[in-house]
């Protein structure tokens, strides 16, 4: 009896194979997925020092406990949101002046005995020096430039990330930026995702959203694939390398 070729594909083998989809773009989360926030003490000492204090690392160590757990921009959820709060906590990633009071607020809730800490905090998230970039970002972000693969940084955030881009060098890797507080739209809304798509002028079917969280796996519903990768902390390689396993043996 004359059977198939064991070389041979069957339509039920073929039907079986899993389809992989084109890459042509790659959304990044930013916090928790290209970069994390200095160490808790740093960020302490930095914001002392700015306003003329000399902490020691133990009471640096202590107050960024209690400043941490009252809530950090690029930390942790607050314990708790004074009423006083709320209304400016829900907007934070919508309008800059609602994050900046936001944080603010928060950090004065904690009694540090140093005047001006609470904005003098905040400003480090402002600035290069209070974010350490992974790793891998860089080399990950020139792979994909060199593949040509497009990129846009999709970020929950109230302020401008483009200056921190620049400063680490990493600026001409990056193709767009759909930020929530100039979008108008928060992930895991759809609509973040699909303006991201259209800056890059990619279809949503063609792009893989990387991040750290659910609201990140949001851009399922605008039609991306997704990739949710632990965050880690500062210094320490945080996986990107999977995104170009994805991305480079199914970009076009």
């Amino acid at each position: 009896m004359h059977g198939v070729p064991d070389h041979a594909e069957s339509p039920t083998t073929r039907a079986a194979e899993p389809h992989r989809r084109s890459v042509a773009a790659v959304l990044f989360d930013f916090h928790g997925t290209l970069a994390q926030v200095e160490e808790p003490h740093e960020w302490v000492l930095a914001a002392a020092a700015a306003c003329g204090v000399t902490l020691d690392r133990i009471r640096a160590t202590s107050l960024a406990d209690r400043l941490v757990m009252a809530g950090r921009a690029g930390g942790p959820l607050p314990a708790r949101v004074p009423p006083r709060l709320a209304e400016l906590w829900a907007d934070r990633d919508l309008y800059e002046h609602a994050h900046r009071a936001a944080y603010t607020g928060l950090a004065e809730t904690v009694d540090t005995g140093i005047d001006g800490l609470a904005e003098a905090l905040y400003q480090r998230v402002l600035v290069p020096e209070g974010w350490v970039p992974y790793p891998d970002t860089g080399p990950t972000l020139t792979a994909l430039r060199q593949a040509g693969v497009k990129v846009a940084v999709v970020s929950n955030i109230g302020f401008d990330l483009r200056p921190l881009f620049v400063a680490w060098g990493l600026d001409e890797l990056v193709d767009a930026y759909a930020l929530s507080y100039e979008v108008g739209r928060c992930k895991p809304d759809p609509g973040i995702f699909l303006r991201a798509c259209g800056m890059l002028g990619v279809d949503p079917e063609e792009t893989l959203m990387v991040g750290d969280t659910p609201a990140d796996a949001g851009a399922v519903a605008a039609g991306c694939a997704a990739l949710v990768l632990p965050a880690v902390g500062p210094g320490r390689r945080s996986g990107l390398g999977a995104v170009l396993d994805l991305a480079l043996t199914t970009s076009r």
